[in-house]
């Protein structure tokens, strides 16, 4: 099994000043600790749980590029960029960017976006539910094009390209991650699009019924299920909750799950990230 740990809550002790310097010490102590994976949010705003638009929240991809130059090992990505945030094409030359500057570590994740309040806070467009979802299914085909040698025009219905020309390419095509749980077309664009899926924190009967809805798609598709890397928000903290953590992740491993995602707390999210790189990853190595 192994580990994501996922950058959402930014309300680091110290204000602003304190973002740079703090995210920085995360990301290299798990880069250093063993961590395969991590991740930022895509939001302009922060999300209502975790206190709204006062809370602090960075772009994204601006934010990767600051972490790639101070990390080594890490593959690096958000989970999950929504597909209204960014023209596709602009957005495979924005992780090709990313990959290319940090040595080959990039990853897409890719979602139908939901937070309406932050579109309309800037006034980004925000196209009902099935118009997002054939965007996202456009945008899968527009980066897998650009990603490719194929370098002529893409027609699709929402976005059309004259010239999909992307100089350079990835050093390492990025894995392709499609975030969410829907059964109906999440998960079949998981079967026919992406290399990954990534689930919520659900218990370990839902997760196998999740999962046996992925493997129905991917036979619909004639897709082998073992190409889809399975992956979770694990849902638990792994230090204030150690056991009950772990006994998830066991069961979750039982399913196929290859790699979980875990949220440092942003009281101390620098000491969290050493105990569970300590503590938590030579118990997943085992699984």
């Amino acid at each position: 099994m192994r580990l994501a740990v996922h950058c959402a809550n930014l309300g680091y002790p110290g204000g602003p000043e304190r973002l740079a310097p703090t995210l920085s010490a995360v990301a290299r102590t798990a880069d250093q600790g063993g961590v395969q994976t991590l991740t930022m949010m895509d939001h302009y705003f922060q999300m209502e749980a975790w206190g709204g638009p006062p809370e602090p929240m960075l772009e994204g991809y601006t934010s990767l590029g600051f972490l790639a130059a101070q990390t080594e090992r890490l593959e690096l990505g958000l989970l999950v960029t929504g597909v209204s945030y960014r023209h596709p094409g602009l957005l495979a030359k924005i992780v090709t960017t990313l990959d290319v500057l940090s040595g080959g570590r990039a990853m897409l994740g890719l979602g139908a976006a939901w937070y309406e309040r932050e579109h309309r806070g800037l006034g980004v467009p925000f196209p009902p539910t099935a118009e997002r979802f054939e965007r996202l299914e456009e945008t899968l085909q527009v980066v897998r094009q650009m990603w490719s040698d194929e370098d002529g025009p893409y027609d699709g219905r929402h976005y059309r390209l004259a010239e999909t020309v992307n100089v350079p390419q990835p050093l390492h095509r990025p894995r392709v991650l499609v975030g969410g749980s829907g059964e109906r077309k999440t998960l079949r664009l998981v079967a026919q699009y992406a290399d990954a899926c990534n689930l919520f924190g659900f218990e370990p009967d839902e997760m196998a019924r999740r999962l046996a809805v992925l493997d129905r798609h991917c036979a619909d598709v004639g897709r082998d299920p073992a190409e889809v890397t399975r992956t979770a928000i694990a849902g638990l903290d792994p230090i204030a909750d150690e056991s009950g953590f772990l006994s998830r992740v066991e069961a979750y491993a039982g399913l196929g799950i290859e790699q979980v995602w875990v949220t440092p707390p942003p009281q101390d999210a620098v000491g969290w990230t050493a105990q569970v790189c300590e503590k938590v990853l030579p118990r997943l190595a085992e699984l």
